[in-house]
């Protein structure tokens, strides 16, 4: 499996496409295909049949996935995006933030 910047439950900063500029948690990363679905950003509209979880149908907006390199880290210290850095710390590796230093839990 690949090894990626991001990990679900970050946030994160949007540097590319439509919705650049804004932020916002993620809620799933797919490494298969390196991209990741960010809450709030990347709405799509997609059509369902009537169902249990929606009885009515219709058109429901729906967060679709964005490529993990449109995604930026967002620095805990500062709350600026920023590049992530893997240090290995005794026996495990750990994600730090280029502008800060600071270790990225």
């Amino acid at each position: 499996m690949k090894k990626l910047h991001i990990k679900k439950g970050d946030t994160v900063y949007v540097n590319a496409g439509n919705d650049k500029g804004k932020t916002g948690k993620v809620l799933e990363v797919i490494p298969a295909k390196d991209r990741a679905i960010v809450e709030g950003v990347n709405i799509v509209s997609k059509s369902t049949k009537p169902n249990a979880k929606h009885p009515q149908g219709g058109i429901i907006k729906q967060e679709a996935s964005i490529h993990i390199s449109n995604l930026q880290l967002i620095d805990p210290k500062s709350g600026k995006p920023t590049r992530v850095a893997m240090k290995i710390e005794g026996d495990k590796k750990v994600r730090v933030a280029k502008k800060s230093g600071e270790e990225i839990k």
